[in-house]
């Protein structure tokens, strides 16, 4: 025998009864319904979700580095990597003038 309970009956409300439901929500100054303007302005919640889309994509890659500066750039707390980003984004500024 399944484990799993049984789930109550949905009933739906006879033509009546939604119409005497309707007009409860309509009379509720709290509860009104959604102009279509609003109703158009709407988007999914999980295209709001998460942290913003940045301008600066990186790129995900796989890098050695040694313990050194690993242990050295850890080192220094939260933010770590983004430490790491913008000293080798100096390097590079600084490296690409010369050339």
């Amino acid at each position: 025998m399944s484990k799993i309970p049984k789930r109550p009956a949905v009933h739906m409300p006879t033509a009546e009864e939604d119409k005497a439901i309707t007009a409860a929500a309509r009379s509720d100054p709290d509860a009104q319904p959604l102009t279509p303007r609003q109703l158009k302005a709407m988007v999914p919640m999980r295209s709001v979700r998460g942290r913003p889309k940045s301008e600066n994509r990186k790129l995900l890659v796989s890098v050695r580095y040694s313990p050194e500066v690993v242990a050295y750039f850890k080192s220094t707390g939260e933010g770590w990597q983004s430490l790491m980003d913008s000293v080798l984004r100096e390097y590079v500024a600084r490296h690409s003038r010369r050339a």
